[in-house]
């Protein structure tokens, strides 16, 4: 099965310039070794530059990619090249996915004893399985009470203990990994699971058990984490998102006058002990759900301050999107939008309003309060959800000449509604945008497309756009569109003084430029290659050979043999001693 609306333009508008290249470079490599498909899922095993491959994950559904990830340290824009090659051979080569039986299939063929006995195997395999079927089993069988009248805190039916005990064993495999020398992060992530689950009953409306899951976890932190302490771990990370989850579940219970001490000793408690901040969930406990300001904002009576009486804490739009994540999870949908509308919860309010129908309302409010492309983008989106496809296509329009950092996206994302709506020149104006933003030749080929006619006029502003726009990592879609309108001069102003670790655009470059600028490339290669000489570094001679070969052909592409035997005759006389650089010269003919 092919990834719907997979096409090239995506995976260039997903990938810087670089990247892409790169992908497709590793795409011709054959270096994705090995593709297999499991329902939604594709994953693929992508050589490297580490021993063993890259593991790729690519996740769609009927409407396109959902989730894309890679085991690569990547952390540039977009998606890196293992991911971008994967891409190019679900798109290019779709024969070679191998499809294989989900996990629902493959456990349906077993009975009863059987899936026993695999799973009895498996921890056989790896004992520390174990734990994970521990936390799982306490899940499934897990049954919610719920509470028609208060009772105490340590009244739940759900055994956290097993929550206590995984955090102890992730501290302790994370200081094995760092004294093997593993240099990440392995514990973030995996404290940050466990807190999941805690939201996840939090979302069912079990707020008492999410508590008794995130002190098991707190504790064992703050019991074990000198563990890792003399290590240099950090717990800067793992408490905002351990914050708000405790804001959370102490929103949904209904804990009693008395509870709610013993929970605040525990907090100062654990705040002291583990360096820890727990403003957020201490302001949860206290003003609870019948703090006077907030029940006033609530019934729409809403103060200047919101639901604030002196200064307005840092936390506060946290707990206010706290609050309305439950509002809304109750369909308390009237006091979500007055409680939005007080706090200055401007993208929330709007987007509700459009959620419940509320068009006309969504679009006088968001012609007042609007002040960002992300609350534009946000409402456009959902009133495209809404079927309102000429109201979403009016406010990303607006949105587009809003302050904001998501010019790129919304601009993409106006430019398909418009399409969608027949209305060229929108989708032209659009597109426009997306490329002052992040140029590339594929952006370049679709607004000539969508300008037609008028492409005489639209084209010199796009190239003074490359021209003067300093965009970091635009360089190679630059140098693409100046050689195919065979701008060779503004190609060459690109890579000039680039430093020679982008060499292969410079190879670029000078592949074009000997024909017509011949002494600009034996200028430029000679400066790199000398420089690398002169230091006498060996590891690096072979690079300086490269740019030796750019300048022979230059030479000779000139009909100036003679100056290339003579510059050759005086790299001789210089460094003939560094027998590694005579010896690389020679081996590449040059000699």
């Amino acid at each position: 099965m092919l990834i719907p609306k997979l096409s090239e333009f995506t995976i260039r508008r997903n990938a810087s310039a670089k990247s892409f290249q790169r992908g497709e470079a590793y795409y011709e490599a054959d270096a994705v070794l090995y593709l297999t498909q499991r329902g939604n899922v594709i994953q693929a095993e992508v050589d490297g530059n580490e021993p063993h491959p890259y593991e790729v994950g690519l996740s769609f559904n009927s409407g396109g990619l959902t989730s894309v990830k890679c085991s690569c340290p990547y952390d540039g824009e977009g998606w890196c090249k293992h991911i971008v090659a994967t891409m190019l051979v679900c798109m290019r080569q779709p024969q070679m996915i191998e499809e294989r039986p989900t996990l629902e299939q493959l456990l349906n063929r077993l009975d009863h004893q059987q899936t026993q006995r695999l799973i009895q195997q498996l921890i056989v395999e790896y004992p520390r399985l174990i734990e994970a079927v521990d936390r799982h089993v306490t899940w499934i069988t897990y049954t919610p009470v719920k509470h028609d009248n208060v009772k105490p805190l340590r009244q739940y039916n759900l055994d956290s203990k097993p929550f206590a005990q995984r955090v102890r064993q992730i501290l302790r495999d994370a200081v094995r990994a760092w004294e093997d020398g593993y240099d990440e992060d392995p514990i973030t992530e995996e404290i940050l699971n466990l807190v999941q689950g805690a939201v996840d009953l939090c979302e069912q409306g079990d707020g008492r058990n999410a508590i008794a899951i995130l002190a098991a976890i707190t504790s064992s932190c703050v019991d074990n984490w000198d563990d890792v302490a003399d290590y240099g771990a950090d717990n800067y990370e793992i408490l905002p998102q351990l914050n708000a989850a405790w804001c959370e579940a102490i929103l949904t219970a209904e804990l009693t006058p008395v509870e709610k001490v013993d929970l605040q000793v525990n907090l100062e408690t654990w705040q002291d002990e583990w360096d820890a901040d727990f403003g957020l969930a201490s302001e949860a406990l206290r003003q609870g759900w019948h703090y006077p300001l907030l029940l006033q904002v609530l019934e729409g009576d809403i103060p200047d301050m919101g639901v604030w009486e002196d200064d307005i804490p840092d936390y506060a739009d946290d707990l206010a999107l706290i609050r309305l994540k439950i509002l809304e999870r109750q369909e308390r949908y009237q006091e979500y939008l007055y409680l939005a509308a007080a706090e200055g919860q401007t993208e929330q309010y709007l987007t509700m309003l459009g959620r419940l129908g509320r068009v006309d309302e969504a679009i006088i409010a968001a012609q007042a309060q609007m002040n960002t492309m992300e609350e534009a983008f946000a409402l456009g989106k959902t009133l495209k959800e809404q079927n309102s496809l000429l109201e979403a296509l009016e406010i990303a329009q607006i949105g587009l000449d809003l302050p904001g950092n998501c010019q790129y996206d919304l601009a993409i994302w106006t430019t398909d509604l418009a399409l969608e709506l027949n209305n060229q020149p929108v989708a032209l104006s659009a597109m426009i945008a997306a490329f002052q933003i992040q140029p590339s030749l594929v952006s370049y080929e679709k607004i000539a497309e969508l300008a037609g006619e008028e492409w005489a006029v639209v084209k010199p502003d796009l190239l003074q756009i490359l021209r003067t726009s300093g965009g970091w990592g635009t360089e190679a879609a630059k140098v693409d569109i100046f050689l195919q309108e065979g701008l060779i001069e503004d190609a060459i102003a690109i890579v000039n003084e680039m430093s020679s670790y982008h060499a292969d655009l410079i190879y670029r470059v000078m592949d074009v430029a000997i024909a017509q600028k011949p002494d600009w490339v034996i200028a430029n290669a000679r400066h790199r290659a000398e420089l690398i000489m002169e230091a006498g570094k060996a590891e690096y001679y072979n690079t300086a050979v490269q740019w030796l070969k750019k300048v022979r052909t230059a030479y000779l592409e000139a009909g100036r043999k003679a100056d290339w035997d003579s510059y050759k005759a005086k790299l001789i006389q210089e460094h003939g001693r560094k027998r590694k650089l005579m010896g690389l010269i020679k081996e590449q003919g040059l000699d």
